[in-house]
């Protein structure tokens, strides 16, 4: 796994009314702080991607549908310099990722209806100056390829 990369395993909770899910709490080992919370979507066989940021640790959950999160460590000096990880995360799969700063990071609606991310990231998002830095999705800079692998 990428250098810095974090995973928790989320449990659901299900009664006769529904389900509860925790998703971030201050008190796990891998909370550093909050900026803000934010929902993102994504319909079937779309790719938003590639981006880092130099300020902020994402944290994705996957609320609804099913998503391949994919990272890249471009990261020179790192012990996973040029490492790509896979995760696919949703409702099949519930659990909380957390991106180290400056690893490229995307995603791909992989269910056949919308899929829902949650991201509490560590800062406030700066509408002057954002910290995105962004990559072509299909960029040869990057070694991944968005395709359904079949076989």
């Amino acid at each position: 796994m990428i250098d810095g990369v974090k995973i928790k395993k989320l449990k659901v909770i299900p009664d006769e009314r529904g389900r509860l899910m925790e998703m971030l709490r201050s008190d796990d080992d891998l909370f550093i702080k909050f900026g803000q919370i934010y929902m993102t979507t994504a319909y079937p066989g779309v790719v938003k991607g590639w981006h880092y940021h130099k300020k902020q640790v994402d944290n994705f959950v996957v609320v609804k549908g099913m998503m391949k999160v994919v990272l890249y460590d471009s990261r020179k000096g790192s012990p996973t310099y040029k490492e790509v990880n896979e995760f696919f995360m949703g409702e099949h799969n519930p659990m909380l990722l957390q991106i180290p700063l400056l690893v490229f990071h995307g995603f791909k609606c992989i269910s056949e209806t919308e899929a829902i991310c949650i991201n509490v990231p560590t800062q406030l998002y700066d509408y002057k100056e954002p910290d995105e830095f962004r990559e072509d999705p299909h960029s040869p800079n990057i070694p991944y390829n968005w395709e359904r692998k079949d076989g």
